[in-house]
């Protein structure tokens, strides 16, 4: 069963507003800074790259510069050696005792006091015998590599051995051998050796390791010539590095940088580097710098950080801005909105003040025009209501004192019932609804009378059965007098059925208890109060505390417990004043004297307060 969500019935302008400013402010913006930052970024990296290949490009130089410039150094002392043995006429070969002369060894010491870099220098003759010079003693290693250089000598060849550790602890250096054949003639006559000390070439990847780099150099084979620290070690096989694997890969084709992304595992992690290599073509060398991706593209990361904070930074100033717009736009409506709902609820005081010149400022001004002609307008409907209530008051009261004026006996009879009814509802906690209805049934309580004839209704006596029938005709009479005013509807129940009686004893048609409505129940007590509390022709007076003993007797059987506790309550509050009416003078025939008739019990009063 698929859930429906419920739509909501109006959405909110605002949310409207800023469903078009947002995105027509934030996502120009979000593309333009994507552009940017990818613009940046491939910049970025390549300037890496490009700083990358320009220190192994460096470093590929300094080391061929060196070479070269040693190279040069040998063949000058070559040629050197050659011009000394001519001008001595010494012939053209280096016997032993020829190697001897204080000239040759002045040469070699010379030659490797020319420069730092050369540690030890040696001469030696077809023989393998010689002269040497320099701060060190070679070792077993560094012997095995004179025996291969002077073999290459031999061969013609120019030799550069494999870089080697010398001594040992802090006096240790990384050298290498580099020999060179002396020839005459075609004829081999011996070799010069020199063994280069690579602190020079150390010291320059020490420089570029302080900018973050990891720089080494490696030979043909992917062993470690030499690197900025002492963390790997001269020989070392470098190939578990990709670049380094690459290079070797490569072989004698490796004439041009290469720059590559690798990943370094070790036990515990993986590390994502950024490598280029530089070739070194006259010693199958190759300079290899490495670095971190997240250092080498550090300023990428910082700039993508920075482009997205100032991104996100301009969403919610747009956010801001959008809102506060919107808000400009919808805060007028909304106080139009609900100065239009307080007008609906009939407050038409409502004002909306607002300081702008836009069209919602013109609508604004428009409003509290409406709103006081609209108030204008309805304080005439109350007024004209307060009229027609007044004129439809004062007819009803007129038509009651009509009915009233017909029987002097009973003159104020239906203000009284009035007064008393509402004195009842108001202490039995009735609503005000039910109060006007009440004010107006009471009035019209007894209408119906002005259909009933004036022998029976003027007779001084007791009624006959059959007058008494035609008696309690006036509530149905009444009934059906103001029946066809549709706006006294509700009132008909307290005019019709007044006269009935809890006990089912009453007209005119015999209901009980709650059958009875309670407008007709209240106003049946209040009829028969002032029924008891006034004289008539049939009947004497009674005390009003008399009066409230009989009603207190008819209680539960005729009356309302309820609204006879109520006008109880009213009448010992003080709430009721019974003023005697002025005497009665009738314009009629002389009528037999009525002797007044004593108290009765309450069942026989019932009948005789029913003329009411």
């Amino acid at each position: 069963m698929s859930l429906k969500l419920p739509i909501p019935a109006r959405i909110p302008l605002l949310y409207v507003i800023l469903g078009v400013l947002l995105p027509i402010s934030v996502l120009p913006m979000y593309f333009y800074s994507e552009q940017i930052e990818t613009m940046n970024r491939e910049r970025l990296k390549t300037n890496e790259m490009l700083l990358q290949n320009t220190v192994t490009r460096s470093l590929a130089d300094d080391i061929s510069q060196h070479r070269e410039a040693l190279q040069m150094m040998l063949g000058n002392l070559s040629s050197s050696i050659q011009v000394m043995m001519l001008a001595n006429a010494s012939g053209n070969d280096l016997s032993a005792q020829k190697l001897l002369t204080p000239e040759l060894r002045a040469m070699v010491e010379n030659f490797v006091s020319s420069s730092n870099d050369i540690a030890y220098a040696t001469l030696l003759n077809a023989d393998a015998k010689g002269v040497s010079a320099g701060r060190i003693e070679p070792d077993a290693f560094l012997q095995r590599e004179l025996e291969r250089g002077f073999q290459a000598a031999r061969e013609g060849r120019i030799y550069s051995g494999q870089p080697l550790m010398e001594g040992s602890g802090k006096s240790a250096r990384t050298v290498m051998l580099v020999s060179s054949p002396i020839n005459y003639d075609n004829r081999f006559l011996g070799m010069i050796g020199s063994v280069v000390d690579l602190e020079y070439l150390i010291r320059r990847l020490q420089q570029v390791s302080a900018t973050g780099l990891m720089p080494y150099v490696v030979d043909s084979q992917g062993r470690l010539v030499a690197a900025a620290t002492a963390q790997y070690a001269t020989g070392q096989d470098m190939t578990h590095f990709e670049i380094v694997r690459s290079f070797v890969g490569e072989g004698a084709k490796a004439q041009l940088a290469e720059t590559r992304e690798f990943t370094v595992r070790d036990a515990t992690k993986s590390t994502e580097m950024l490598g280029t290599y530089s070739p070194v073509t006259s010693l199958d060398w190759a300079v290899v710098v490495q670095k971190p991706r997240e250092e080498a593209y550090r300023g990428i990361y910082e700039m993508q950080r920075a482009g997205r904070l100032l991104a996100w930074l301009a969403v919610f100033v747009s956010v801001g801005l959008s809102i506060l717009s919107a808000r400009r736009i919808t805060s007028p409506l909304q106080v139009l909105t609900r100065s239009s709902q307080a007008i609906a609820r009939g407050d038409f005081s409502q004002r909306v003040h607002l300081k702008t010149r836009t069209e919602i400022g013109e609508l604004a001004s428009t409003f509290n025009t409406m709103s006081e002609e609209l108030e204008q307008f309805v304080e005439d409907l109350k007024r004209a209501a307060e009229e027609n209530k007044a004129l439809f008051m004062g007819s009803i009261q007129m038509l009651a004192g009509a009915v009233d004026e017909k029987d002097p006996y009973t003159r104020g009879h239906s203000d009284r019932v009035t007064r008393y009814s509402l004195l009842i509802a108001k202490e039995m906690g009735l609503d005000p609804g039910f109060l006007e209805i009440l004010r107006i049934s009471a009035q019209l309580h007894d209408v119906g009378k002005i259909g009933i004839e004036d022998r029976i209704l003027k007779k001084p006596g007791a009624l006959t059965p059959e007058e008494f029938e035609i008696m309690k005709t006036h509530t149905t009479k009444g009934a059906n007098i103001l029946r066809p005013v549709p706006q006294l509807r509700e009132m008909l129940p307290g005019i019709e059925l007044h006269h009935e009686a809890l006990n089912g004893r009453g007209y005119p048609y015999g209901l009980k208890g709650d059958q009875i409505p309670l407008l007709a129940r209240v106003i049946a007590v209040a009829d028969t109060f002032d029924a008891l509390t006034t004289n008539r022709p049939y009947q004497q007076e009674h005390d009003p505390l008399e009066a409230l003993r009989i009603i207190e007797k008819l209680s539960g059987q005729r009356l309302d417990p309820n609204a006879v506790t109520a006008l109880l309550a009213v009448f010992y509050r003080g709430e009721i004043r019974i003023q005697k009416p002025l005497p009665v003078t009738l314009n009629t025939q002389p009528q037999p004297p009525v002797t007044p008739q004593p108290l009765q019990p309450a069942d026989a009063l019932s009948v005789e307060i029913s003329r009411t």
